[in-house]
């Protein structure tokens, strides 16, 4: 009987060790060493037909290129970081975690579709979402709304380009998508992962 109320507090530390994938990537996957590997290759064409100098050219755009993306990849991940040490974690959980149903896929994407700023902003604010309790399907809620109808790129250059009618309608036609995918990911991710289900039960 003392062990009892041992008992209660596990299924609360099963669910802060919900597996996620932004918890546990590796350093060196199967995607860096692809990439590598097309680099070493693409290197090697170049110099077989333009010499060092191409090879030499070529890095050094991309160095440039890199320096001034540098700036904006750190700004994107210390707005991560502050965010998921910022945001309560229960008020989060409870509005966009796995119970939160269709409130939490609408509120997933109201929130991409007023999100500002580019992908230096976005993937790190939903990394930060994961962080502290959202769920697979709220947060890819949030970034195919971003994506779809994200406030600021209508406003700069689709309704100048494109015309309000056909930015309109193409917002309203979007509209049902973030939540289809974030309904379809908590669907795929309760399959995959099925360990916060188990502990539960």
């Amino acid at each position: 009987m003392s062990q009892l109320p041992l008992k209660d507090p596990a299924p609360a530390e099963d669910a802060d060790a919900e597996p996620r994938p932004g918890h546990i990537r590796k350093p060196v996957g199967w995607s860096t060493v692809t990439i590598a590997v097309l680099v070493a290759v693409s290197a090697a064409l170049v110099w077989h037909r333009d010499g060092i100098s191409g090879v030499t050219e070529i890095l050094t755009d991309d160095l440039t290129l890199f320096g001034g993306i540098v700036p904006r990849v750190l700004a994107g991940c210390l707005l991560g970081a502050f965010i998921a040490e910022i945001l309560p974690h229960e008020k989060v959980s409870r509005s966009l975690g796995p119970e939160s149903g269709l409130k939490g896929l609408v509120i997933g994407t109201a929130f991409g579709a007023i999100l500002p700023g580019g992908p230096f902003t976005a993937y790190p604010v939903a990394s930060a979402l994961l962080a502290v309790g959202a769920d697979f399907g709220a947060t890819i809620a949030m970034v195919v709304s971003w994506t779809l109808i994200g406030y600021g790129r209508a406003v700069a250059w689709e309704i100048p380009i494109l015309g309000a009618d056909f930015t309109l309608w193409r917002i309203a036609i979007s509209l049902p998508l973030p939540v289809l995918a974030g309904a379809l990911g908590r669907f795929i991710y309760v399959r995959l992962y099925p360990k916060q289900d188990e502990a539960e039960s």
